[in-house]
């Protein structure tokens, strides 16, 4: 695949297109974690940090998160109305920004700065890459990709993983009443923020549309985020 993973951080890079690939950054999680007396620090700095450093080392010129970019649903809390706007307006001066909307985000349209990019749940594609949050099935066009690029399902097995893969042809082209698609590739990426939930690998479930037989669950390729290659998941968990 022409992507790269890079080493240690919950991220993807595309080289041809020079974009930056995140997910499910839940801005605004630590809001609701005070509300039951658990007390962290706001995370949008260390997300800064982070994205500065590889925007530096890749030369990326395009950002996209998949999703999620808020918490609080329905609606926004405090911090959120505050938060989101300055943490876009930080990167959108070095870089394009595009947003794919998840299950989190009603209402972000009204939050962003107008220089971002939002797309609906259906997602969106550049040239060969389609981009979507994974909760909802994608817009047509996206299946004609050869690459696509979810979050929204977290998985984690002791760490944080990255999944590798191939969706299920015949299982696309029956829920779009179509004979071709594109190569399909998929990579599903690990939440940003990691103070949000994530769901066991091992265990037979998935999230929102994509069943573990449109997934390929079974022959997903599964990778440690310092690049260790753990196996194909059915050999994993035998």
């Amino acid at each position: 695949m022409g992507i790269k993973l890079l080493t240690n951080y919950p991220v993807v890079f595309i080289p041809d297109e020079k974009v930056l690939v995140i997910s499910d950054t839940h801005i605004g999680v630590e809001y609701d974690l005070s509300k039951s007396g658990i007390r962290i620090h706001k995370q949008i700095e260390k997300f800064k940090d982070m994205l500065d450093k590889l925007i530096g080392v890749t030369g990326a010129k395009k950002l996209v998160i998949l999703g999620d970019v808020k918490h609080k649903v329905p609606g926004a809390s405090i911090q959120e109305l505050k938060d989101i706007p300055k943490f876009l307006d930080y990167l959108s001066a070095k870089v394009k920004v595009f947003i794919t909307k998840g299950n989190h985000d009603d209402y972000i349209e009204s939050i962003v700065p107008k220089n971002v990019k939002v797309y609906g749940s259906g997602g969106f594609k550049i040239k060969k890459y389609g981009f979507l949050h994974g909760h909802a099935w994608p817009s047509k066009n996206i299946i004609e990709c050869e690459y696509l690029f979810m979050g929204h399902m977290q998985y984690i097995s002791r760490q944080l993983v990255l999944l590798k893969g191939k969706l299920n042809k015949d299982e696309i082209k029956k829920k779009y009443k179509v004979k071709r698609t594109g190569k399909l590739n998929v990579v599903i990426l690990p939440a940003f923020n990691q103070f949000v939930g994530s769901m066991n690998v091992m265990k037979k479930y998935s999230k929102g549309p994509f069943s573990n037989e449109v997934l390929n669950m079974d022959k997903m390729r599964v990778y440690l985020l310092d690049g260790t290659y753990l196996g194909i998941l059915k050999d994993i968990k035998k």
